[in-house]
């Protein structure tokens, strides 16, 4: 019997399925206006006012070297409390799926010997591989 460590939320960038802990996310909202911050960090889209609250978006392909194309069309929006430090901030995403249960027997370390702290592991999936991203560490860099 596998151990269960928790549930992710799995969404596409580009070609590829990543995933984030299920327990970062407060809400997934269809993109809207985002207005655009000059001198603002090449992976910050800009800001967008999600229910009265300034909100800055971030494309999460640039963060993670992803040089492809997708819809864009969804943004998950983290906790502010556990993951900017009080400011509001989502990913824009091409397609948000589905959420999942994470076994331990599932979860291998970053293969190739990635050190970047925001990859948690790789998931193995019967229809191929998920990446697991930590966000906190994402917005930590």
């Amino acid at each position: 019997m596998t151990d269960t460590i928790g549930q992710v939320l799995e969404f596409e960038l580009g070609s590829e399925t990543y995933c984030v802990s299920i327990d970062h996310v407060t809400e997934i909202v269809d993109i809207g206006e985002v207005t655009s911050v000059p001198n603002s960090p090449r992976h910050v889209r800009g800001v967008m006012d999600l229910r009265g609250r300034t909100t800055s978006i971030v494309d999460p392909k640039i963060v993670f070297g992803i040089n492809e194309d997708g819809a864009e069309r969804r943004i998950i929006v983290f906790d502010p409390e556990i993951i900017a430090d009080q400011e509001a901030a989502g990913w824009l995403v091409d397609e948000v799926h589905q959420v999942r249960q994470i076994d331990e027997g599932d979860v291998d370390d970053s293969p190739g010997g990635a050190d970047s702290a925001s990859i948690k592991g790789v998931v193995k999936r019967d229809e191929g591989f998920v990446i697991w991203v930590d966000p906190v560490a994402v917005h930590a860099e």
